[in-house]
């Protein structure tokens, strides 16, 4: 058994924001996310793992190809192996916790517009370019 406070867990940093991972379960784990207000993260995809968020508090928007939806404190989202997906922190400090499951966490960026700084790696590049 795993047993977490989500508020003595949490940490913030203004210039990025912060995920922990918790523990492991099997084949997943789970982690607590902190975000300060309008942080966003790459526009991304796990191909092979399953990736649950629940908003414990704050919130923002998580869009997926051809949807955007609101999160708030009590909403989850669960997005399947594969699918592309960008949270957009709101006006307020916001914890999420995360549950991934699967055979590997790994990500795949498409874009980040948000951070001048990144560039695709060969490997992100040519998983876009193969879909």
């Amino acid at each position: 058994m795993h047993c977490f406070n989500l508020k003595n867990e949490e940490k913030f940093d203004l210039k990025h924001h912060v995920e922990r991972v918790l523990g492991r379960v099997g084949e997943g784990d789970v982690t607590v996310a902190c975000w300060e207000p309008g942080q966003i993260s790459p526009y991304h995809c796990h191909p092979h793992a399953t990736e649950i968020y629940f908003c414990f508090e704050g919130g923002g928007t998580m869009k997926i190809p051809g949807e955007t939806v609101t999160v708030i404190p009590g909403s989850f989202v669960v997005h399947p192996p594969g699918e592309l997906h960008e949270w957009n922190t709101g006006p307020e400090r916001t914890l999420l916790f995360r549950v991934r499951y699967g055979n590997d966490f790994s990500g795949r960026t498409r874009e980040w517009p948000s951070n001048p700084d990144w560039r695709p790696r060969p490997e992100d590049a040519e998983y876009f370019k193969a879909g």
